[in-house]
């Protein structure tokens, strides 16, 4: 079987890091696949990582191995690891990059130890290359989990994917990603928030209050801001044929504040 590497990162396409990973990869198992899931995520936004990798594993095959490098602490403490869930294995730094993944399935995490599954000289500053890209090579040629390091129980657990409430009728919450076309995806799952389909509401992003709620983008005039129950299963903010993220000066991480009447 011709296993699968997905690889997320904040590299981008200009500079040689995403080749050198799957370099690394390919001459550790050649046969393996590599799938670019997104090498564009916001520099240094491991939350933004994660909201992509929890949009796109469950389409994947059995036994796919998914390396994800947003890692601003490169270097430092903390630790890689190696998380089983799903059927699945996810590769990446214990900075929260997996949160939305622990957060919804069984799991099991492992500190990445073994010297012998990664490159025999690592950098401070290039772990994708040193250490995540051999880590995940190795896996696909069917090394145990076991065999790279002890169960850890320790790791980071962080919930910024979740809004809070802090009223009767209020919830902060954040800008997950802005993708593309400039819509803005939220933290508010629409079907934990299905009374704003019923009842008033007002979403405060930045300068504006949005107060309207459409199926689709042709209901909103354009350049409208508005609020759409998005494919990735959260509320969205958008605006008919224009950049919601430009208009209002947004990214992902910004703070959001939902009233619900």
């Amino acid at each position: 079987m011709v296993r699968i590497i997905t690889l997320t990162t904040d590299f981008g396409h200009s500079d040689h890091f995403a080749g050198t990973m799957k370099g690394v990869i390919l001459g550790i198992a050649p046969r393996v696949r590599i799938v670019d899931l997104c090498h564009d995520v916001t520099p240094f936004e491991a939350g933004e990582a994660a909201f992509i990798l929890a949009q796109a594993y469950s389409y994947f095959p059995p036994k796919t191995i998914h390396v994800a490098v947003v890692d601003p602490g490169v270097g430092t403490a903390r630790r890689p690891i190696l998380v089983e869930a799903a059927g699945q294995y996810f590769i990446g730094p214990d900075n929260g990059i997996f949160a939305m993944i622990l957060g919804r399935e069984k799991h099991k995490v492992r500190a990445i130890t073994n010297a012998a599954y990664r490159l025999p000289a690592v950098s401070g500053t290039f772990h994708g290359r040193d250490i995540f890209a051999p880590a995940a090579a190795h896996l696909a040629r069917g090394i145990a989990p076991a065999k790279f390091g002890k169960l850890i129980h320790d790791f980071l657990r962080q919930e910024f994917y979740k809004p809070v409430q802090t009223g009767k009728r209020f919830w902060t919450g954040a800008v997950l990603k802005a993708d593309r076309f400039g819509n803005l995806i939220t933290n508010y799952e629409t079907a934990e928030f299905k009374r704003i389909r019923e009842r008033p509401f007002e979403l405060a992003a930045g300068t504006a209050r949005i107060r309207r709620l459409v199926s689709t983008f042709a209901e909103a005039q354009p350049g409208e801001l508005v609020v759409i129950p998005g494919s990735s299963g959260y509320l969205e903010i958008c605006a008919n044929q224009a950049p919601a993220a430009k208009m209002l000066g947004l990214a992902a991480g910004s703070p959001l504040e939902l009233t619900i009447w």
